[in-house]
């Protein structure tokens, strides 16, 4: 599953984890192979400098955030960083929620179609929305200006794009119960009945 950012994602990440489905987060990775001691962690403060931590050593992600979306070379050289180990973790953790025989296994990756990971799943679901709605839920959500919003959007694939590549298209431009009734429906289609 992928989309982009202030889509939806995550509530629709939220609602299959709910529904009893196993959700594989690569946020979640992400922030974990960039801990203190990880090997991505020493690369991106190497990378980056000392001005990206916080006080307690751990990387501050807003700052690095501010420096990444204002650059795209430098959101380019982050991505190199910990694409390997956040890659390497997820197909990991896939492996062995295929081992106890999940009927659907749920990887959640903003950057599903720049990163290859549409090679590595059965289908791809893109979360949708239009990019007037995508520009005023991002501004609302994170505080920002239009232009910091607009720099954010543009630093991954259009969502039109990843739209006309996906095997399933959940449009969440609507109320959170017409996504939910889609993603049902979705579920009831492909017979996977929620193991709650």
């Amino acid at each position: 599953m992928t989309g982009g950012i202030a889509s939806g994602k995550s509530t629709v990440s939220r609602y299959l984890k709910e529904s009893g489905f196993p959700v594989i987060d690569a946020d979640v990775i992400a922030r974990e192979v960039m801990e203190p001691g990880e090997p991505a962690y020493l690369k991106v403060i190497e990378c980056f400098g000392r001005e990206i931590l916080n006080k307690d050593r751990s990387i501050d992600r807003k700052t690095l955030g501010d420096i990444v979306f204002n650059d795209s070379k430098k959101l380019q050289q982050l991505n190199t960083l910990v694409q390997k180990e956040i890659f390497t973790e997820i197909m990991k953790k896939k492996s062995e929620l295929s081992a106890d025989e999940h009927k659907l296994i749920v990887l959640d990756i903003p950057l599903l179609y720049e990163a290859g990971y549409d090679k590595a799943v059965d289908e791809v679901m893109v979360v949708y929305v239009d990019y007037s709605t995508q520009l005023s839920r991002l501004k609302k959500r994170d505080q920002l200006t239009e232009s910091a919003a607009v720099r954010r959007i543009e630093a991954q694939e259009p969502l039109k794009s990843k739209k006309d590549k996906a095997d399933v298209v959940i449009d969440n431009s609507g109320t959170r119960e017409q996504t939910k009734r889609q993603i049902d429906d979705w579920l009831t289609k492909n017979d996977y009945s929620s193991p709650l």
